[in-house]
């Protein structure tokens, strides 16, 4: 299946069960900063994660991740990559839609597409990252049982940080399904007492 989705454009995630979509070097230039990389001297700051279904949490995030440094590098894990690491139908959006709605934030400088979930010194030495930043959520071990973040901190270069704002991409998910089942519940219990309302009619008049 995944073969499929990176050979076939009509392809559907096995993960969310819907089309995925195609990206062009124009679309994603539209919401690029301005294309321009570091200059000397500026401090990076590298973030990672799944960044689904972007909302005012991860935008808060970014905002205080930016405060470390000048530049900001978003690592993006891929769809089978999240999906493992958070089960379920994750992502809901896939990797491309996910990349545009980060790259629309003005506080990120820059994207690495299909980032590994482990950190790497080849990674850390590659873009000059001088810290790399993780919110309040919880370290999921690597495949291998590992901190992924094992290789920053021993470098001395990991910090954690706190936003303020704890939404995630879970809470609005459970949200959206409570209010589903609300919605469905009301209306059935609409329904039957409309149903009770029009029998009651129909044995009035048939005694009528």
């Amino acid at each position: 299946q995944v073969e499929e989705l990176r050979e076939n454009p009509q392809a559907r995630s096995p993960w969310t069960g819907v089309s995925q979509f195609l990206p062009t070097t124009q679309k994603i230039a539209q919401f690029a900063e301005g294309g321009s990389g570091p200059e000397p001297g500026d401090r990076i700051v590298y973030v990672s994660g799944a960044f689904d279904l972007f909302h005012v949490g991860h935008l808060d995030f970014l905002q205080r991740a930016r405060q470390e440094g000048d530049y900001l590098i978003v690592g993006l894990h891929t769809d089978p990559v999240v999906n493992d690491y958070k089960g379920a139908n994750h992502p809901i959006m896939n990797i491309h839609e996910r990349t545009l709605c980060v790259l629309a934030c003005r506080h990120v400088s820059e994207v690495v597409i299909g980032a590994p979930y482990t950190m790497t010194e080849e990674l850390m030495e590659h873009f000059n990252i001088d810290v790399v930043v993780h919110g309040r959520t919880n370290i999921i071990p690597d495949q291998n049982g590992l901190d992924p973040y094992a290789v920053a901190k021993d470098l001395g270069k990991y910090k954690q940080i706190d936003s303020g704002n704890n939404m995630t991409t879970t809470k609005i998910i459970e949200r959206i399904i409570r209010n589903r089942l609300y919605f469905e519940a009301r209306n059935k219990a609409k329904e039957e007492k409309e149903m009770r309302a029009f029998e009651a009619l129909q044995k009035h008049v048939s005694s009528g």
